[in-house]
């Protein structure tokens, strides 16, 4: 019945979601107490149940683009190596502003990391553009929510640097220690 669909295509488009996993439970863990609590936040950050079905299809979407690279660019010893292997750093780099944000709550090194992270997504883009113009046209949205997310964190790094937000954690850490 599915016989249609490729193995490559099904783990292209599923190669974003580990991370993502990983990504959710640390953020699950820092959501409440962390960020919805001690931080300043923008009156135009989005809800937060905006992030999920953003994301999925943001992944979705980045992963057949990856596929398309791999299909039309000969694989990994064809002319796809080298966008595959920005990809792949794309998606590590995606990956690492979770544990930096949400776990560390180095808010300004997580902004850093977004930088990088952006300019990598429009390397992506520009080399995809070489093989499948589609692909990179389905990576566009992501460049998009890339920089939004830079600009958001960006606002809640400069608006929560005087420490508050780190003054009330460690005073709670105070009181609990004997």
């Amino acid at each position: 019945m599915l016989s249609f669909v490729s193995p490559a295509l099904v783990a292209a488009i599923a190669a974003p979601y580990p991370g993502a996993a990983i990504g959710g439970y640390i953020t699950s863990r820092n959501m409440k107490n962390w960020y919805m609590t001690k931080l300043r936040k923008p009156w135009w950050r989005p809800p937060n149940y905006v992030f999920g079905p953003v994301w999925t299809v943001l992944y979705s979407s980045m992963g057949y683009a990856s596929y398309l690279i791999y299909r039309d660019g000969g694989g990994w010893k064809g002319a796809a190596r080298m966008p595959l292997l920005l990809y792949g750093s794309q998606l590590a780099l995606n990956w690492a502003w979770t544990p930096l944000f949400f776990g560390k709550k180095w808010l300004g090194w997580a902004c850093i990391e977004l930088v990088a992270l952006n300019i990598n997504i429009a390397a992506c883009i520009w080399t995809f553009g070489d093989i499948n113009v589609t692909a990179s046209y389905l990576m566009l949205p992501y460049l998009a929510w890339g920089l939004f997310a830079t600009g958001l964190n960006y606002w809640i790094y400069d608006n929560n640097r005087d420490g508050k937000h780190l003054q009330v954690r460690n005073q709670k850490k105070e009181v609990s220690s004997p």
